[in-house]
């Protein structure tokens, strides 16, 4: 019996109705059949050049059709994606590549860090020119991964702050997208908005729209403009975007309260929701936010919508998969759609969470009635409006400059960004003054723009553990 491909089951899925339209993109559309079809012909090409199943993927594309169109070719091959984010400069890409171990790279002409790396991938089906490479693996696989059947990879820190790549599973993909869609409710009659990065935002949202077969429209650049004329082009069932969105679409003078006529639920994610934006949206459309918390590790477990305008911080009760406790006031959480593996160094799901219930470095409380409340995060990990920036690899660039001995990254908490990354520096001796501006420039080099530090404090020292460490809030 064939194992589970959610490439396939979208496609099986959505087979009763051809004709309806699954994506737009200004006047771009693709219909279901089309869809199909089209991944279809792409899967072929890809394998033409050497995809095979089990294969490490890295997939570098700015949001669009082209991205679901090629994410849905490499998932139909049984090979695994490992999504590049458009942000990372050329040492970072290089750097994940080679962790990941990656048998081949998609990238993006438009926004890869070197256009001209790799042959040239162009085909009719395609708006956008790209370039592939393959590479010879450089190590074993990890026992058990191809038992796995992985389907991405995403690179994250996990829960020992550790770089690594988180392993899901095409049945962990089936299994989350059914526990989200029990607070979603995602039919073939919704029209969804779409703003956030496919980078960072895919599996338990793009790949269950379309599991369901609505209709997902793209709506990204420039904001909030393009946003603006989405909502008044198409009725709108559904906003998917974070809390930046939001206020931007609230201090939008021209936009009126009917562009939100069809509106039935509109979620907030990436970072926490800041009471201001949730109030000043109600206030001036009538609509209230629904927050939703989402861990790469877990999936989407809790989707919360208060009652009108009335926000206090919490996220309501986990959706009806899922369980929720605390220990030592870190939020645990067991259900369906837990990841299968960190990939390096490898961790089974068994190895990190041998009873089931995962840390989530979340310190919380939970009511009485079983709501649960966020206090803070346990882990040092810095949530930039939903991107995560590992304090560490800054500090590894702000270490190499001329004069800096060394240095120490935080989040500096901010109302709509979540957190800004701040950093603290210790000179060496004899050091003429820090020139911020050429610091910048460094950083611009060797990071992407989301870490690099927003303010800098020269510091005397740095506090330190009892070993010698960095002590880190």
């Amino acid at each position: 019996m064939a194992r589970p491909n959610i490439a396939r089951t979208i496609f099986q899925d959505t087979a009763a109705f051809p004709h309806k339209t699954a994506l737009i993109e200004g006047a771009r559309t693709v219909a279901y059949r089309e869809l199909a079809q089209t991944a279809g012909r792409l899967a072929a090409e890809l394998a033409r050049r050497g995809v095979r199943p089990l294969d490490r993927v890295a997939f570098l594309c700015a949001d669009s059709i082209d991205y679901v169109l090629l994410s849905l070719a490499i998932l139909s091959l049984d090979a695994a994606i490992v999504p590049i984010s458009p942000g990372l400069m050329s040492d970072e890409c290089e750097a994940l590549l080679d962790h990941l171990d990656v048998a081949h790279f998609l990238a993006d002409e438009a926004v890869a860090p070197d256009p001209a790396a790799g042959e040239p991938f162009r085909t009719p089906d395609l708006e956008r020119t790209f370039r592939f490479a393959s590479f010879s693996s450089r190590r074993p696989e990890p026992a058990g991964y191809a038992e796995l059947h992985p389907a991405f990879i995403r690179f994250s820190s996990g829960t020992t702050g550790t770089s690594k790549g988180v392993v899901l599973s095409h049945e962990t993909i089936h299994a989350r997208t059914e526990a989200a869609n029990a607070g979603l409710k995602i039919t073939r009659d919704d029209v969804v908005g779409w703003v956030l990065s496919m980078s960072f935002h895919f599996v338990v949202t793009i790949l269950l729209f379309l599991r369901k077969g609505a209709t997902i429209v793209l709506c990204g650049d420039p904001l909030p403009q393009a946003l603006v004329t989405a909502l008044q082009a198409h009725p709108l069932t559904v906003l998917y975007a974070s809390p930046i969105h939001y206020r931007l679409l609230s201090e939008t003078a021209t936009l009126e309260p009917s562009a939100f006529r069809a509106l039935r639920l509109a979620v907030s994610t990436a970072i926490q929701l800041p009471e201001a934006i949730a109030r000043r949206f109600y206030e001036r459309f009538g609509h209230s936010l629904t927050e939703a918390y989402g861990i790469i590790e877990v999936g989407l477990p809790f989707i919360h919508a208060p009652a009108a305008g009335a926000y206090d911080g919490r996220l309501g009760q986990p959706l009806p998969a899922y369980e929720i406790r605390l220990d030592d006031g870190e939020v645990q959480i067991r259900g369906p759609g837990l990841f299968d593996a960190y990939f390096s160094p490898w961790q089974t799901r068994t190895d990190i969470a041998p009873d089931g219930w995962f840390r989530t470095g979340d310190l919380g409380e939970i009511a009485p009635d079983g709501e649960l409340r966020l206090l803070g995060r346990r882990k040092a990990v810095i949530n930039f409006s939903g991107m995560k920036i590992f304090p560490q690899e800054v500090e590894a660039v702000l270490d190499r400059f001329p004069g800096v001995a060394e240095s120490l990254v935080y989040g500096e908490p901010h109302p709509e960004f979540g957190q800004l990354p701040q950093a603290k520096l210790v000179l060496r001796p004899n050091t003429s003054p820090l020139d911020i501006r050429a610091i910048r420039a460094f950083c611009r080099t060797h990071l992407a723009p989301h870490k690099i530090p927003k303010a800098f404090e020269i510091v005397a020292a740095l506090p330190k553990t009892a070993s010698g460490k960095i002590r880190r809030a």
